[in-house]
């Protein structure tokens, strides 16, 4: 009983921000925002999560990941930072910030989403985010591919993901150097046709990618997407990194535990061909669209 007593005078010295009215409903009232609607739910940047009344620190972006809970998710806090205490109605273990004890959400463990296996559940209004100071001259890039049928398509749908820098088609996968497009198509090389993608880390990662990869095509078609027939068209992830190929791993069984029978193969990069000038941007110059790729929300 002290102790509390004492936390609580403490906090009762603390500098606070002014708060708004939809604030004060979570923060004070312990109140929850909407899921989904939150301003730090998808952000992918890297820095620290601070307490939205009191700026003291809580996350580090690095302990952030995708749950699909509909509010942001982290499976650690900064040392200190966090006060833990039963509801009363002993089901579930609300989290406030120690400094202040402003309320941020809940707490859960055993639902195996990362290795820590601790999911805290926040509010977005609850927090601040401090991004990190970015060197420009040290600005990193990433590169990532995927073969899903028909290249002009692929290209066409990432593209339009914001932190995709560059996108190239071409041919990887076989045994021909230098292959053209007749020769992939006639099947003598072993090339799939291909999107390489250099994206911003800090704007999106690997991860993101991968599942628009798998939403925009059919992962269980073999050697053909659509009408598109051919070893040329298969499903296939040409990945960089033991990281990637662990999240692509990790896609691929939330995708098998829905039912599918994925048929998408995950193969080490190795050279990538680019390939011919025409196929290039190939919708943004015809002005068509893509006849064999649909999105369908699959994650």
């Amino acid at each position: 009983m002290i102790g509390l007593i004492g936390q609580s005078m403490a906090q009762n010295n603390i500098r606070r921000n002014n708060l708004t009215a939809k604030e004060k409903r979570v923060i004070i009232n312990k109140g929850t925002e909407r899921p989904y609607t939150g301003e730090y739910l998808d952000n992918k940047k890297t820095g620290v999560y601070t307490c939205k009344h009191c700026d003291a620190p809580l996350y580090n972006s690095e302990d952030k990941f995708d749950s699909n809970c509909g509010w942001p998710s982290f499976d650690d806090e900064i040392p200190g930072a966090i006060h833990k205490e039963t509801d009363s109605d002993g089901l579930r273990t609300e989290i406030t910030c120690n400094n202040c004890g402003g309320h941020l959400g809940h707490v859960f463990e055993g639902e195996k989403f990362t290795k820590k296996d601790v999911r805290h559940c926040v509010n977005s209004v609850s927090l601040n985010f401090v991004p990190a100071v970015e060197d420009m001259n040290t600005k990193k890039t990433e590169v990532a591919i995927f073969a899903g049928g028909c290249f002009w398509g692929v290209e066409h749908l990432f593209k339009k993901s914001d932190g995709v820098l560059e996108t190239e088609v071409g041919y990887i996968g076989g045994h021909k150097a230098n292959p053209t497009y007749e020769e992939v198509c006639n099947h003598t090389t072993g090339h799939a046709e291909a999107l390489q993608v250099t994206f911003d880390p800090l704007k999106i990662n690997f991860k993101e990618l991968a599942k628009l990869f798998f939403e925009i095509h059919d992962p269980t078609q073999h050697n053909r997407q659509g009408p598109d027939i051919g070893d040329q068209y298969r499903s296939e992830i040409f990945y960089s990194s033991e990281k990637q190929k662990r999240i692509s791993e990790e896609l691929i069984g939330i995708l098998e535990a829905q039912g599918l029978k994925v048929a998408t193969k995950l193969t080490p990069a190795t050279t990538f061909w680019t390939a011919e000038a025409y196929h290039q941007d190939y919708y943004a110059k015809s002005g068509g669209n893509p006849y064999c790729h649909i999105y369908t929300k699959r994650f």
